[in-house]
């Protein structure tokens, strides 16, 4: 692969920040470093740029102060508790070393459904963007005190990435404990390559992931880094993975830049960025080939319905067991099972009311 020329400077940047970056062995905040960063965030401020931070570490603080075994991962009651008693914490010493620079920090404690739910992620972009347009420089965290399993994220690298779609973000950067994607472990291969600059993410750099995060402190691995950068370049944003392992690492972040796709429309890029759907419709070729030509799927391509979703929820579209689109259903899953294979002229007899112009639309559906 070319080797990288530096990203152009970003108007609008999203920095992720690890649990082991800012937080050390023994469950303190590394202050030094954290004045680092901050230096940095100034320095692109005052060149203008708008800067937010995803910032991990409220549960490795909180566990420390409450005295958990296990970080606070023990159970999912340790976690909450932990991170309720670290975030205070956190954004404290968040205000503190921006606040040295002049610089004033927000608080945004987000959830899954918070970015999932249509009406929520578009409050949520429009504070994001009424305060980096103020110049307060936002500090966002999941909020792992009230998330359950069913409404986490998981971990902050993707969700960097949905930020940085909703705050119409030109860069994202994932700060960790690792110089970039390689092309083999580099704790097990020293002649491993790290991959400076990825067009595409293929199957080869999929592949490239490993599971689990180096330090054991955080929740993400290069998996997770990896399918933050699918959802980021698919929505015209670059992803830079970078070191965070020296002093202001964002004077010169380095790593591996994947370059933006084509930007699609902030709803399209919405669906695209979901990490949650309602149900799939599974349909044949003719279909398929119909969708990479533009088309919206109508009812005589789809061929099984799973799961159970209302209309205007969203859902994947499956070819061979894959998905390849995701969109707005335009049926509940009930009516939708009953018209699958039938032509438009026949579905008004079928379902007792006048049959809409497609299963799934094109105007709210995007292919994966």
């Amino acid at each position: 692969m070319p080797t990288s020329s530096p990203a152009p400077s970003p108007q609008r940047l999203i920095v992720k920040i690890g649990s082991a970056l800012l937080v050390d062995p023994s469950g303190g905040v590394r202050r030094e470093w954290l004045a680092g960063i901050a230096a940095d965030i100034a320095a692109r401020v005052a060149q203008g740029q708008q800067v937010a931070v995803v910032s991990s570490g409220a549960i490795a603080l909180g566990a420390r102060r409450l005295g958990l075994p296990k970080g606070g991962r023990a159970s999912l009651e340790d976690a909450q508790a932990a991170a309720a008693t670290g975030q205070i914490a956190l954004s404290q010493v968040w205000a503190e070393v921006l606040g040295a620079h002049g610089l004033t920090a927000a608080q945004m404690l987000l959830t899954l459904d918070d970015l999932e739910d249509r009406r929520r992620y578009l409050n949520a972009a429009a504070t994001l963007d009424r305060l980096l347009s103020l110049g307060v420089v936002p500090v966002i965290n999941e909020n792992d005190s009230v998330a359950t399993a069913e409404i986490r994220f998981g971990d902050n690298d993707r969700l960097a990435a949905r930020v940085g779609q909703a705050a119409g973000a030109d860069q994202v950067v994932l700060l960790s404990d690792v110089e970039g994607l390689y092309d083999a472990d580099p704790n097990t291969h020293p002649a491993a390559r790290l991959i400076e600059r990825v067009e595409t993410i293929d199957a080869t750099i999929l592949s490239f992931a490993g599971a689990g995060s180096g330090s054991g402190m955080g929740s993400g691995g290069m998996r997770s880094k990896l399918q933050a950068a699918q959802i980021a370049t698919a929505a015209g944003i670059a992803l830079v993975i970078a070191s965070g392992k020296r002093d202001n690492p964002l004077r010169d972040p380095g790593g591996t830049l994947f370059l933006p796709q084509r930007g699609a429309s902030p709803r399209k890029a919405w669906l695209a960025g979901r990490l949650t759907v309602r149900g799939k419709v599974a349909i044949d070729a003719g279909a398929l080939k119909a969708l990479r030509a533009g088309s919206s799927l109508l009812a005589a391509g789809a061929t099984s319905v799973e799961g159970r979703f209302a209309r205007g929820d969203v859902v994947d579209i499956v070819s061979s067991d894959r998905p390849v689109a995701r969109g707005l259903s335009e049926y509940d899953s009930d009516d939708a099972a009953r018209i699958l294979g039938t032509k438009t002229d026949a579905q008004a007899e079928i379902l007792g009311y006048a049959p809409r112009s497609a299963l799934v639309h094109r105007n709210y559906l995007v292919l994966l």
